[in-house]
């Protein structure tokens, strides 16, 4: 039997590459600006569209979608073709697919400045931009699939693996978490509420980070470490057990993010109980990793690029150390709501995910290109300038983190809150956000490095954008040879393989979701906690739209110190009517659950027209621009008949009269800031915002509160 001959497709590749660095950039210069804005409010220029709360979630969809997502597909593309020694199964499908995604990109770059948001983290696109990326993503997994159906070699390695566990995974998420009912082109609300609604976004926020920013790294790290350092992968049977391990226990995970809700006690428990049990697998791919370079050390030493794989691999067992601490009670107390979280969040990002794909870049591009990288010591300063980088952004964000969390907490011997106003806290930790700024220049100024490096080793080599391969055909087989073990056989069958993940991924799924999606008593209701009015809803929406809930959480633990200063703790009952919940993952600012009836219209007029009036040293951004913003009440009926449609009890026919009671009480709010000297039409989006934020919390009567500016 001959040899076949074939050609590798490296310039889909070298587009997801390109792609990669470019929105790397735009990812990490987004980022910046968010940062300064943190004690540099007026770096958004005015602008309602450069405002933190619109354009932090346009920094996480840019880094993790744009820059990580495009790095995912520029491995797998490369790694996969050589791994199964056949060419990618349709190039019609590899362009689709790359240009597709790049579009879906560009539609978040338009769509989430403009405030068209879900509000759910690392998923705010809206529902039309949900279709395109299922489409692209079943696009990505025919053409994968189809390449494995396609292959000379029969044994699937393990990187292969987790490209599979990726795709299905990815899938089931993404599916579940889209669940929206939409009410216009670019409007939808989310079909679960308040407690179910927290806990889906949750089990999807989690499993993003396993299944999106892991799975394809491990797979990635899987082929391209062993090949940097020229040795095989220290142990296969590691492998397996850090393959199945990982991706079964990691699903469960999701639940430590509620920690102190009104979450069930049972979900808050398997979250914590999974994640300190996910310490075992993530390390044991660390240390797969790790020896796989033993007796090679000189190597790294003189090797910059193994130095990006070391120094990201230790990141990770990092972060999946510091994961599991967080996700312990005592911990977590203490760390949630605060830039401790952040720090590690980062500490993952910036070291695993950033530094592994500056590895790949630095070892793939002079390989499709054939020739040297342009300058060694370029790189050998992005490696630098990137782990001081890295530094300067964790740790002031670890001393903010621990500097707030304790001050939050802190009593006088005289059994008063020390620090009454969340501000105080605020104001302590700003020098801590102006270095995490530089820490972000510096990282940013090497990926910027890294750029040119890549596009003059680019000019100075000429694309080998089909590179001729050959190997055996593979053989037929009718039988299973025998001698072979379980996992062999099951690695010879792919459909049986993703189908073993699938279900391993359910298994999790279905007993962490369905009881409390489906048992109505898990999420017992309470009789005064009524529907927002018309000009309340509008004025939730414009809250979400403004991203306030990227600042401010609506949900108060069940400490002293936080009912002390914000009221009585949450139940799970006041948001059953919260298409989508809004208990926020940062405090940049207070709890606002009960901040209805806490200040009056006047107050909230100020505040929003210029915080600083009210909040001295606040470091939220004005929004002058909603008192000349006419409010669109064109979606009014349609929003309330989506509503009931979700279970909702609004009369039969309100939305014909929702308008109406709009109207009026929009008046009275108008009135009462006329008579403070403050004219404004009642037909203003101000007006909206003020009648929700006065509602929050009064459907439960609150303990006295303390004064939170």
């Amino acid at each position: 039997m001959q040899p076949e001959k074939f050609y590798y497709d490296n310039k889909i590749v070298r587009n997801f590459g390109i792609a990669t660095v470019i929105w790397g950039i735009i990812g990490m210069l987004v980022g910046l600006i968010v940062a300064i804005q943190l004690y540099h409010p007026a770096a958004n220029m005015g602008n309602q569209y450069t405002t933190f709360g619109r354009i932090r979630p346009l920094h996480t969809n840019a880094v993790i979608f744009a820059f990580v997502g495009n790095a995912i597909f520029m491995g797998v593309y490369y790694s996969l073709q050589r791994l199964l020694k056949a060419r990618m199964f349709s190039d019609i499908l590899s362009k689709i697919h790359f240009w597709g995604w790049q579009l879906i990109i560009v539609s978040a770059v338009i769509t989430l400045p403009l405030g068209l948001t879900t509000s759910h983290e690392y998923a705010e696109l809206e529902w039309p931009i949900d279709i395109a990326i299922t489409l692209i993503w079943v696009v990505f997994g025919i053409n994968m699939f189809g390449t494995i159906f396609k292959r000379r070699e029969r044994h699937l390695y393990v990187a292969i693996w987790f490209y599979i566990a990726t795709f299905v995974t990815i899938a089931v998420l993404h599916i579940v978490n889209s669940f929206e009912l939409p009410v216009s082109a670019f409007k939808s609300y989310m079909v679960y509420a308040g407690v179910q609604d927290a806990l889906v976004q949750w089990w999807y926020g989690h499993n993003a980070v396993a299944f999106f920013l892991t799975t394809p790294y491990l797979g990635m790290m899987y082929y391209f470490l062993p090949k940097m350092a020229n040795r095989p992968i220290y142990s296969y049977k590691l492998s397996i057990l850090h393959f199945w391990a990982l991706i079964f226990i990691y699903i469960w995970a999701g639940p430590h993010h509620l920690l102190y809700t009104t979450l069930p006690g049972w979900a808050q428990s398997l979250g914590v109980a999974f994640s300190v049990m996910l310490i075992a697998p993530s390390w044991g791919g660390m240390i797969n990793g790790l020896l796989t370079l033993r007796g090679a050390w000189d190597k790294v030493r003189d090797d910059v690029v193994l130095k990006f794989m070391v120094v990201g691999l230790t990141a990770y067992g990092m972060a999946t150390f510091e994961g599991p601490m967080l996700s312990l009670k005592q911990v977590n107390a203490i760390a949630h709501f605060t830039d401790w979280i952040i720090a590690h969040v980062h500490v993952g990002a910036l070291g695993w995910n950033g530094f592994l794909t500056f590895a790949i870049l630095y070892w793939l591009i002079p390989r499709i290109y054939k020739t040297e990288l342009y300058s060694k010591k370029l790189a050998s300063f992005h490696f630098w300038i990137g782990t001081l980088g890295i530094l300067f952004y964790a740790i002031p964000m670890y001393w903010a983190g621990f500097t707030q969390g304790l001050m939050l907490k802190e009593f006088t011997p005289e059994g008063i809150l020390k620090y009454s106003s969340f501000l105080e806290t605020t104001l302590r930790i700003i020098p801590m956000h102006v270095m995490r700024s530089v820490g972000g220049s510096l990282y940013l100024l090497g990926v910027i490095v890294m750029g040119y490096n890549l596009a003059k080793t680019m000019l100075a080599g000429k694309l080998v954008a089909n590179e001729a391969a050959q190997a055996m055909p593979l053989e037929p087989v009718h039988t299973i040879t025998p001698e072979l073990s379980w996992h062999r056989r099951l690695e010879r069958k792919p459909i049986k393989m993703m189908l073993a993940a699938l279900v391993v991924i359910l298994i999790g799924t279905f007993i962490e979701l369905m009881p409390t999606l489906t048992i109505s008593s898990n999420v017992p209701t309470i009789a005064s906690v009524k529907p927002y009015t018309p000009l309340e809803l509008q004025g939730r929406d414009i809250y979400i739209r403004e991203g306030c809930s990227n600042c401010h959480s609506q949900t108060i633990r069940p400490f002293r110190s936080e009912t002390e200063r914000y009221g009585e703790y949450s139940k799970a009952g006041e948001f059953v009517y919260d298409h989508p919940f809004l208990w926020g993952s940062k405090r940049t600012g207070p709890d606002l659950a009960r901040e209805g009836g806490k200040y009056g219209n006047a107050w909230h007029y100020n505040h929003l027209m210029d915080p600083r009036l009210m909040s001295p040293g606040s470091i939220m951004p004005n929004y002058d621009w909603l008192i000349s913003q006419t409010l669109d009440t064109s979606l009014t009926a349609a929003k309330i008949n989506a509503m009931r449609t979700l279970g909702v009890p609004y009369p039969a026919g309100y939305d014909k009269t929702a308008n109406r009671d709009l109207d009026k009480q929009a008046g009275v709010i108008a009135d009462d800031l006329a008579k403070n000297h403050m004219k404004v039409m009642k037909n203003k989006e101000i007006i909206a915002i003020i009648a929700y934020l006065q509602r929050l919390g009064t459907d439960i009567k609150a303990s006295k509160t303390a004064n939170n500016n």
